[in-house]
């Protein structure tokens, strides 16, 4: 099944980071991944730019927003999709994506695709 782990850190802390700092958790990351791109259980992979980049689009109104909508004290900063056994296996593997002070987020992906396995 696959699973998405969403990446959540306060942006104001990583943005202390130096770029050696920064160049450590991509490593410990890509050691990671490099290992489930081995299995064969690696899918996409997204690092995303800070909030200050975003923009949001209200239902309804059809209004675009500078920023993200939600004030949160922690922002998705990127996501990996996994093809893992169960949710146990990638709970284990996001535990090994977590970066103090932030934390990892698991949810199962459904297809969104008609016609496709699991719509």
């Amino acid at each position: 099944m696959l699973y998405a782990i969403l990446c959540y850190n306060s942006e104001s802390a990583i943005a202390t980071w130096t770029k050696e700092e920064d160049e450590a958790v991509m490593a410990r990351h890509r050691t990671v991944l490099e290992g489930l791109a081995v299995q064969g259980k690696l899918g996409p992979v997204a690092r995303l730019r800070d909030t200050r980049t975003a923009m949001t689009v209200r239902a309804g109104e059809r209004t675009v927003i500078d920023g993200p909508f939600a004030e949160t004290k922690e922002a998705l900063l990127g996501f990996y999709v996994v093809d893992c056994a169960t949710l146990e296996e990638a709970t284990e593997l996001a535990k090994q994506l977590a970066e103090p002070p932030g934390g990892t987020e698991v949810r199962p992906v459904h297809s969104f695709w008609p016609g496709s396995a699991g719509s």
